[in-house]
């Protein structure tokens, strides 16, 4: 199987009457989504959209995001997923860089998506009634494109922590197999699952592991279209679900947001992954809502599932478990050679699931993928004796205090054990002599009285005495992206905190 909209096509066929996608009120079977999206290739073709034509596409998780999503896919063309909430100036910029010729955005933030397709050069189409009513006259296009492999299926920006953000370019091989195996090997999906869609389908973890897995295990994905725990909870409940995947800000919302009356009883498993999960975190919510969370590890360029807590095999908590099928992992040195069992270094991932490279930058591809097809992920790791990886922290992360270096992940998980902390970061903060220090911007739980300094002596006391935080301060809520991942580049550092010695 080649064009990832094939596996639409062979869920239709085994199982019209499923039910595919639900929102609300909504629900679509597989029939009527394989439908929807072979008028939409018919709609894009009678548009000009050719194979290999990019195409922009900006919803939020509705059932709209997947029938555009696999419609673009069948016409042969590439998608382009974006943020709703980015500004025209950030829209000019995705569609330019792919010379994308048309956008399907959301008409809730019309005026931004008109005025950056506009930017760009490229038209925008609002996806309202009026247009779905021109997609459903049209007549459906009779099979996918016959795409191979290792073309080009959806193009992702990383976030460009550093520098403008750089195309990742997954191919359909890459996408079809990761969601083959996330759905078989790692969450052991079935059509009797019901998924929760609250991760945006326009980032990679929501894409693969939330709407890919489900329709290659002819599953129903819930979606919520914006992530709110109460919400979120009141579809556990309504819609039966089986499977939550989530990152690691979800899991703590949710822990804060459950009420005595909330039925979580049908969750059978959690997954985890776009950051680190605290330990406190995995015990505080297995305990209340009695499901286990298998935490995983990837990136966009991956696409992105690499590495996991495979149900089959023991579960180390704190670790992101072993490479997934068809995955090679290794941890790096600074020298270019492995490094010994338990000794920190660079994670590089080899696998079909590798992108092809970043969109129009050789230069940055071969920086990133070597000529053997490792890829350098910029993660810090290590590797057990029984192979099982933990994600140190990221190498831009690193917090060197007078040579010494400090990775900020190992004092956030002693922050997390306090009782009173919903959430913390921890970043370098400025420091005279030493060039850098720790930092602690924490997050209380509703009625929290721990004081700055009882906070900190409580880490002096469970770490070394160089890496617990001198400065600590204290803020209503963390700053997070789109997926609900910590920003650390996004927190403030006050000029003036309480300090430590």
């Amino acid at each position: 199987m080649a064009n990832l909209s094939l596996n639409l096509v062979e869920a239709a066929g085994a199982r019209p009457d499923q039910t595919a996608l639900k929102c609300g009120d909504i629900a679509m079977t597989y029939a009527e989504f394989d439908q929807a999206a072979a008028k939409v290739a018919t709609w894009l073709n009678d548009r000009g959209i050719r194979p290999g034509d990019r195409v922009g596409l900006m919803m939020p998780n509705v059932p709209e995001f997947a029938t555009l999503f696999y419609g673009i896919l069948r016409a042969g063309a590439v998608a382009v997923p974006m943020n709703p909430l980015l500004k025209s100036r950030e829209i000019s910029f995705y569609l330019s860089n792919t010379t994308a010729s048309i956008l399907l955005a959301t008409p809730t933030f019309a005026d931004e998506a008109k005025a950056g397709a506009e930017s760009a050069g490229a038209t925008c189409f609002l996806v309202d009634d009026e247009l779905q009513k021109a997609i459903d006259a049209v007549a459906p296009q009779v099979a996918p494109y016959p795409s191979a492999g290792s073309d080009t299926a959806v193009i992702l920006h990383t976030s460009g922590t550093t520098g403008k953000p750089k195309g990742a370019e997954l191919t359909h091989l890459g996408l079809v197999s990761n969601a083959e195996i996330t759905a078989r090997t790692l969450i052991k999906e079935t059509s009797d699952d019901i998924v929760m869609g609250c991760l945006p389908l326009f980032h990679v973890f929501g894409l693969t592991c939330g709407l890919n897995a489900a329709v290659t295990a002819q599953a129903t994905l819930a979606l919520v279209p914006r992530f709110d725990p109460v919400a979120v909870l009141d579809s556990i409940a309504a819609d039966k679900v089986t499977v939550f995947i989530g990152v690691p800000t979800m899991y703590s919302a949710l822990i804060a947001a459950r009420r005595p009356s909330d039925d979580t009883s049908s969750l059978r498993v959690c997954v985890s992954g776009g950051a680190a999960l605290p330990a406190q975190v995995i015990t505080d919510f297995e305990s209340i809502f009695d499901a286990i969370i298998l935490e995983g590890y990837g990136l966009s360029e991956t696409s992105p599932v690499a590495c996991f807590n495979h149900p089959h095999l023991e579960r180390k908590a704190g670790t992101i478990g072993t490479p997934i099928e068809g995955v090679e992992m290794r941890i790096i040195g600074t020298e270019g050679n492995e490094v010994a069992v338990d000794e920190p270094g660079e994670i590089q991932i080899k696998g079909q699931n590798v992108m092809k490279g970043y969109w129009q930058l050789p230069e940055a591809t071969a920086e990133a993928i070597d000529s053997q097809g490792w890829f350098s992920t910029g993660d810090v790791g290590t590797k057990d004796a029984d192979g099982y990886y933990r994600i140190v922290d990221r190498t831009k992360d690193m917090i060197i205090r007078g040579g010494m270096n400090i990775y900020p992940r190992e004092v956030e998980e002693v922050l997390y054990e306090h009782p009173d902390v919903a959430a913390a970061a921890v970043v370098a903060v400025p420091h005279e002599s030493l060039g850098e220090d720790v930092g602690a911007a924490v997050a209380l739980k509703p009625g929290a009285t721990v004081t700055e300094d009882e906070l900190r002596n409580y880490v002096k006391e469970r770490v070394a005495a160089y890496k617990y935080p001198r400065q600590i301060w204290f803020v209503e809520a963390l700053p997070t992206g789109a997926t609900g991942k910590i920003m650390k580049r996004e927190i403030s550092v006050p000029s003036a905190t309480t300090s430590g010695v």
